[in-house]
């Protein structure tokens, strides 16, 4: 073998060998469809560390990183807000990559325990988040406040009432 051609041969192998099987197949961002029922609602998206990383309407798409720094998943909080509706908030958790698993055959100790590990890539994310916002909440939607005094209450609406202390 030409020294050029075993000098090539040998630098593709080491590529090979520091590749890890999730970074190679996979990724370490991932696009997340965001929903609410009814739709048109405002979201923020947190990360562990409670930095808000997005805010848009529902529905919409996001490109959310899957890890959190070696060995460490990514845990996003998601507010949703609504006039007229209560507010609500879910989790949305990372799991390891089925393709993190290839570093047995493939990739070998460096892809399993460095580079899938730092790049995030050994992780990944559902493909969907989304938050059914319930029932408007009472009077809600007239916008208005009425204010009543005691006189216009009933004997047995007045017998109901409870003092605070």
């Amino acid at each position: 073998m030409k020294r050029n051609t075993r000098t090539a041969v040998v630098l593709m192998m080491a590529a090979l060998a520091i590749q890890g099987c999730a970074s190679v197949v996979s990724t370490s961002s991932y696009p997340v469809a965001v929903s609410s029922t009814p739709s048109g609602a405002t979201f923020e998206i947190l990360d562990k560390k409670g930095d808000v990383v997005h805010v848009g309407n529902t529905p919409s798409t996001v490109t959310l990183r899957s890890g959190n720094g070696y060995f460490s998943g990514q845990t996003y909080t998601l507010r949703f807000k609504k006039d007229g509706y209560p507010e609500k908030a879910i989790t949305l958790d990372s799991s390891i990559s089925g393709w993190y698993w290839g570093n047995i055959l493939l990739g070998g100790v460096i892809g399993m325990l460095v580079v899938d590990p730092m790049t995030g890539a050994m992780y990944n994310l559902p493909k969907q988040a989304s938050v059914d916002l319930n029932d408007p909440l009472a009077n809600a939607s007239t916008g208005s406040l009425e204010v009543a005094t005691i006189e216009a209450l009933s004997a047995a609406e007045r017998e109901r009432l409870m003092p605070l202390h």
